[in-house]
């Protein structure tokens, strides 16, 4: 029977990221079949049963879906207001899997979902730079000088955003708006939209195409597809790329170099 890190079963219940795990197991707040664990080389298997705080956490596989959002759509798991939300749109989806970020209710586009915690708190953490590119069509003709404020990087109410990639795509006389292609890797509240009003361009339309590595090709609005293995390693990597940032197995390395992994499976007796 296969066995995983402690940790590394917490951060994928969604409980909470990697390092935050081990810090729960160093303090205790850890138990594997109702005995305290405080050591993170421990390792656990489908038949343990792993409590955080005194709460079993719920074990499922690992779960990875791209979904191709439609404007009007809420990204959250449910609605108070009874709005449709993305996992309307997920019926056969049985394992809880959560939005990696957000697009707001009038953006379509791109949207990650999953029950990977542990991925899901790296792609949302600006220490990584994840690029995020959008396709936008803004009010009236954007000017080069205009768009080089979104390349410096303009002061919104949250502070200074950082350098965008600005590409101008087209302009429509008749209808006079813009269509731009802007890539950012912050990830702030409603982020590209006031940015452009920033620059006296408020949106008109706005669609997320990419993410990292991950695109919309393939997809209409509403529809849905598991990652491939592929993309799902090209992703891991670029989340790999901070070089302050430790590997999946450096917290247990000076373990490891100590005595082999424990394993919370007793031991059998033959009989």
């Amino acid at each position: 029977m296969q066995e995983e890190r402690l940790q590394k079963v917490i951060s994928r219940a969604g409980v909470a990221s990697r390092r935050q795990a081990e810090e729960l197991i160093l303090a205790g707040k850890v138990k594997v079949n109702e005995q305290v664990v405080t050591e993170l080389g421990v390792k656990v298997s489908s038949r343990d049963k792993v409590k955080v705080d005194g709460k079993l956490i719920r074990r499922e596989n690992p779960v990875y879906l791209l979904f191709y959002k439609p404007k009007g759509v809420i990204t959250t798991t449910k609605d108070e207001r009874g709005r449709k939300t993305v996992l309307d749109y997920l019926p056969r989806v049985k394992e809880r899997v959560y939005p990696v970020g957000r697009l707001d209710y009038n953006t379509e586009g791109l949207l990650v979902l999953t029950n990977d915690g542990h991925l899901t708190n790296k792609m949302i953490h600006p220490r990584y730079e994840l690029k995020k590119v959008y396709r936008a069509r803004i009010e009236g003709m954007a000017t080069e000088e205009a768009l080089d404020k979104l390349r410096v990087g303009v002061e919104l109410e949250d502070g200074m955003t950082s350098p965008a990639l600005v590409q101008k795509l087209e302009y429509e006389p008749m209808r006079d708006y813009t269509v731009i292609e802007i890539t950012i890797h912050e990830g702030r509240n409603r982020q590209v939209r006031r940015m452009c009003e920033a620059i006296g361009h408020p949106v008109l339309q706005l669609k997320r195409t990419q993410v990292g590595n991950l695109t919309l090709e393939g997809l209409r609005r509403g529809q849905s597809r598991e990652l491939t293995k592929e993309e799902l390693r090209e992703l891991k990597a670029l989340l790999r790329q901070d070089k302050n940032d430790e590997s999946d197995d450096s917290a247990e390395k000076s373990t490891k170099t100590k005595k082999p992994m424990k394993s919370m499976q007793p031991k059998r007796t033959r009989k």
